[in-house]
Formats: structure tokens, sequence, C-alpha cells
């Protein structure tokens, strides 16, 4: 409400003064956090792509605050994390209660040694601000006023048709990537599908300034004292702001709860005070939907307009960062010559089986803080009334089951040893962080793949051109590593195959696999 939004100039480009279309490697459409992520990803590895928005602002509101441990090791990478997790509230606890009775407490990360923390709450404006001005930096064509309003599919690329305050004007390009939001105008022009499940229950969601002495933790009711049968969160943000969220009836009328008149006597009752401003309010359902698959043809679809979960978990940004990364190395790649262009068909089973494992997780949320029957409403009471006193129920309670990144069980990208692990991330699973040198694994990565060595002597078994790192004690420590072991990794943070006793053949292989080549001959 008085919060400043950065605002950018129009600004016409050489493309529409041509009487042919110019023709790009990548065109992506929306600059929110998924694509301005894409982008600065694919201009470092020296692919710097156009990025097309319909507005000339940053979005307005909060929407999106809590940021998870994953994303902001991809932020890392990208250059802007620093500032961000410096200026957040880092948390990794939380509360649940029932009516004012404290259930239980979590820790999202009881292990030191990392060096991102589980969560930070901040803005999504100033993420997205922060997005914005590295892309400058790092080369990227970024167009505001530049609205996508045709999108025709061809033998070789897409055909874009975007209007601007000057006019239309067409861009030809290899690869088209829609980030342009759950009502993704892209998603309409191809005519496709978005089915899934929309629930009836509706929740308020208000960013109020004021003091308070709340700690830095999540903070959950079922049945609050002050919000009788409905849910209230409670979360920090930077200065002053704390995000609330309030279960209304399905029967609310959505315009009139968003008014001021409204929102302040329940806010109040909350707080029990009236010290407050209100900075955004809004009004949001539930909803669980999914584009069956995210790659048509030379047309790919990321972050909510691929997928779209409830807020609760905070997997909407998170997992639509996540799939940024996961395309991005897989583009560069097929651009590169590296890879064969059957590799991007990996995105699509890859991020697919995380949507799916996003929805499932939401879904389950959904039902267990809005039960929508009888039976489901008994067993959730029933769950609340033992959690307290048994450690089983308290894993029965769902209050939104917290972002983490997805395992890519099924990926043909893997490899598997043959040997049984006890431990360690499995082949498709995300790295953990350790501290490596004089910093930490995570940071230390190649933007290639890298080969995790358990020892010096299987070091020198890495294929030419891929990173090597060599397991101190802390690292090997978490991925249970033993003399003459290795994982290799993938450029997005995910293994790609590990070693009881690594052989220069079967590493090789696996990196011929990883990057999409396992039916080519060696």
């Amino acid at each position: 409400m008085n919060t400043p939004y950065a605002t950018f100039r129009y600004e016409p480009s050489p493309d529409q003064m041509r009487a042919t279309p110019t023709r790009h490697r990548i065109v992506i459409i929306g600059a929110g956090p998924v694509g301005l992520s894409l982008a600065i990803d694919l201009a470092l590895r020296g692919h710097a792509p156009v990025l097309l928005d319909d507005s000339d602002r940053i979005g307005e509101g909060s929407r999106a605050i809590c940021f998870a441990k994953k994303t902001l090791e991809i932020l890392d990478r990208l250059g802007v994390a620093g500032p961000l997790v410096a200026e957040g509230v880092s948390w990794k606890k939380g509360n649940v209660f029932q009516r004012d009775k404290l259930l239980y407490t979590f820790d999202l990360l009881p292990e030191d040694g990392h060096k991102m923390p589980a969560f930070i709450n901040i803005q999504q404006f100033v993420v997205e601000k922060a997005l914005v001005d590295r892309a400058v930096e790092v080369g990227v064509d970024l167009r505001w006023k530049n609205r996508v309003c045709g999108l025709e599919p061809q033998n070789d690329g897409v055909r874009l048709t975007i209007a601007t305050p000057d006019g239309d004007y067409r861009l030809d390009a290899d690869h088209v990537v829609a980030c342009d939001g759950a009502r993704s105008p892209a998603r309409a022009m191809l005519g496709l599908d978005f089915p899934g499940e929309v629930f009836e229950e509706q929740f308020l969601i208000a960013d109020v300034k004021m003091e308070g002495d709340f700690p830095t933790e999540r903070w959950f009711w079922f049945d609050p004292p002050f919000h009788p049968g409905g849910s209230a969160l409670l979360h920090r943000q930077p200065d002053n702001i704390w995000r609330i969220d309030l279960q209304l009836p399905a029967s609310a009328d959505a315009d009139l709860e968003k008014q001021p008149e409204r929102v302040r006597p329940r806010i109040e009752t909350m707080l029990g005070h009236s010290d407050f401003s209100l900075e955004w309010v809004s009004i949001y359902r539930f909803r669980c939907l999914r584009l069956e698959r995210f790659r048509h043809g030379r047309v790919f679809f990321a972050g909510d307009a691929a997928h779209q979960v409830s807020p609760f978990g905070a997997r909407g940004a998170n997992s639509g960062i996540q799939d940024a990364e996961n395309l991005a190395w897989k583009l560069a790649a097929v651009l590169d010559g590296d890879s064969p262009e059957s590799l991007l068909e990996s995105y699509d089973l890859e991020r697919g089986e995380a949507a799916d494992e996003n929805i499932a997780h939401s879904t389950r949320s959904t039902d267990f803080i809005a039960p929508q029957s009888e039976a489901e409403r008994l067993l959730r009471d029933a769950a609340l009334a033992l959690a307290a006193r048994h450690g089983f129920a308290k894993r029965m309670v769902n209050s939104g089951r917290l972002s983490t990144p997805a395992t890519y069980a099924q990926s043909p990208l893997s490899s598997a040893d043959e040997r049984e692990w006890a431990r360690g991330p499995a082949p498709g699973a995300p790295i953990p962080d350790a501290p490596c040198g004089e910093g930490f694994l995570s940071e230390n990565l190649g933007r290639d793949f890298t080969f995790l060595a358990a020892d010096e002597a299987t070091a020198r078994l890495a294929p030419t051109g891929v990173a090597v790192l060599v397991a101190n004690e802390a690292v090997a420590r978490r991925f249970a590593l033993a003399t003459g072991g290795a994982y290799l990794i993938r450029p997005d943070g995910h293994v790609a195959a590990r070693f009881h006793h690594a052989e220069k053949g079967a590493i090789r292989a696996a990196l011929r696999r990883a990057r999409g080549k396992a039916g080519e001959a060696a």
C-alpha cells in the first residue's frame, strides 16, 4: 500500500525496426523470479536470452516470502543470495498450536555446516529487484512493456508476435520458455488444459507493519482462540513486516473480506492491539493444478505456468526457481553441442516428478487444514488431540509440509550402483552441503559436472573437462564416502551417479548417461 515498487522504462528494441523477424536462440516470457533466474543462469553459461515482460514494474505485494535453502544455493550461484540473506529474516524453527496450546516445535536444519539457512523470509519484490539488477549486469536483453500476443510453433522454432507502446513486431526463437504465471497467456495461446483441483476454502493474507516481540519462527494455529473454527499463520519479514494468513469460510465474499474495515478487526483480535498498518491484503483459494506436459516441442513451461500449488509449504517460487535451474543447464548443453536435443525431454520427466510430489504434499496439507468431509475432520481432530502426548500423532499433523527439493527417482540421467548404500544421497537426490576448503561444498561445484572423490587416487579417474573435488572429512561423512568411492554431481547439484569403488569405464558411462547420450555409441 505504501511500499515503493521498482518501475522500469520501456525502450524500443532494434528488432522492432526490422522488416523480417530477428531470430534468437532463447526467448523467455515473464520477468518474475522464475524467468529472471533462468535468464541469468543461461547468460552465465554464455547464452544470454531475450526476456520479455508485459509490465513495466516489479510485481506488487509480498506474495512469496519464504525462500528455501536449495533455492538460496541456486541464487548464490547466480550471484544474488548474499545481500538477500543479509537483509532477510533467517529461520529454521516452527511452532504448531491447537487453540492456545503448543502441540510441538520442529527444526528444519538441526545440523551445522551449511552455507545457507533453512529458510529466509523476504518479500518477493525485493528478490525480483535483485534479480533484475543482476540480469542487466550479465547481459540479459530485458524488454519491459513487451506483451506476447501471438505464439506460433514452427518446424524449427517458434514465431512470437509482441505488442509494445510503439506497435506490434515479431521475433523468431529456437526455444521459448513461458514463465508467465498461473494465468499464463502462453498456455492459453497453445490451447493447453490446466487440470487439477480448486478447493472451496478461502484464506485472507495480510502484510502488517508493526513492532512485535514474536520470535523469528513459523507459528501456525489450528482453531486459535482469536479466530475460532479456522486456522492462522504468522511469519516475520524484514522491516517489521509480519505475514498473517487467516482461514475464511468457503462462502465468504472475497471482495468484501479484502476491505480494510473488515480486515483490521480480525487482525486487532489476533494481536490484541490496533497499533499496526496494513501494507498489503489479498484473498486466495488453494489450487493444485498441473500441465500434463511441461515441454511442447520448442516451447517449455516453468513455475506457475506449468504447475500451481497452495501457498502453505512455500512450494510456489521455490519449485519454480528449481524448474529454471533444471532447464538452464540442459538448454545450454544442447546449444553448446555437448548433449543431444533429446536431453530436453528429461526436463519434463524430472520437473513433472517434482510437481507431482509438491501437489501431493499440498493436497494432503489442504485436506488436513481444511477437511473436506466429516471423516477427514474426525481424523484430523483425533491427530491433534493425540499430538501433544504421542510422537506418532505429531507426524500426522500437517500444517503445510515445507518445501524441500525433489529427488528425481525415475530420472533416465541417473546411474545406479549395484551395491546397497546405507547412507548418502542417492542418484537423482539433491546433494547436502558441508564445509569444504575455506567455504562450502555448494559454492565449490563446477558450472558443468563435478567429480567428488574420496581420495587423491580416485580423483585421478575423473573424465577430462569435469571439475574435481577431493572430499574432506566433513564432506566424506555426509556422502558416506570411503576409500575408492566417488560421486558424479550434475550442474544443478543433484547426484548423477555414485560409486563404492570407482572405475574409469563406469564413470565415463555415467557421464554419458547424465549428458543424455546413453543411447549413442561411445
